[in-house]
């Protein structure tokens, strides 16, 4: 059992699977809101404000990437993990790009999925809370998820800030690609390490001068990435 109840919004139109989610989510200890389609879900998202959202791809109406969408547009970063029948490459990534946490394919494992959700909640959690730091021209407030320059709020997914304060934490150490992958999108799953190689390049292009001549996300050839953007830890 979790020790403080967490809210889970279930949007699902397969009314069984609805149930089965309520049910184990619940003996779990999370209070769960369950609905059956996109526009239901973002009026129960912006009217409860969830933990963690559960969203199927394929909903009557507003589809799941939509709903994913709008709910990054709101510059809100919880965690939502997608949930298809269908298990194509490009529905993942496109999931994925689009702001999706992670992704499970129909027929799933209820167990792996509340793995999967406490993972999720439990890096959400720890390692954003009470982080602001300042990186050359940023100011990355990592309990807020908002990373600003000057007046400028610069756009990260909540996997560009994990990877990130990943790099914080571990300033001038040499990270492998096989500690960053279990760090930051925890063990198991389907991801390999270029999954990190490519989210270092979508930092390196929000963050460096030149991404082509990085000079903050070093790359140690043959063996991982080394942050040397000496952050200073901000106080209010």
């Amino acid at each position: 059992m979790i020790r403080k109840e967490k809210t889970i919004l279930v949007i699902e139109d397969d009314v069984h699977m609805r149930r089965v989610l309520k049910d184990n989510l619940e003996f779990e200890g999370y209070n769960v809101l369950t609905v059956n389609d996109g526009e239901t879900g973002l009026a129960y998202f912006a009217r409860f404000q969830p933990d963690l959202v559960l969203l199927d791809i394929m909903l009557p109406g507003l589809g799941g990437i939509e709903v994913c969408a709008r709910v990054r547009a709101q510059e809100s970063y919880i965690p939502i993990i997608m949930i298809s029948a269908r298990g194509s490459e490009v529905d993942k990534v496109l999931g994925l790009e689009i702001g999706a946490d992670d992704y499970v394919t129909k027929p799933f494992g209820v167990q792996e999925l509340i793995a999967r959700i406490k993972a999720l909640l439990r890096r959400f959690e720890i390692k954003l809370h009470g982080l602001r730091y300042q990186i050359g021209d940023f100011v990355i407030r990592f309990d807020e998820h908002l990373v600003m320059r000057g007046d400028e709020v610069v756009d990260f997914t909540t996997k560009e800030l994990e990877l990130l304060n990943c790099f914080v934490q571990n300033e001038g150490k040499v990270l492998s690609r096989e500690h960053l992958l279990a760090t930051v999108w925890g063990v198991g799953g389907e991801k390999t390490t270029r999954t990190v190689d490519n989210h270092v390049l979508k930092l390196r292009k929000k963050l460096e001068v030149s991404p082509q001549i990085p000079r903050l996300i070093i790359t140690h050839y043959g063996v991982g990435y080394k942050f040397v953007g000496m952050p200073q830890r901000l106080v209010d």
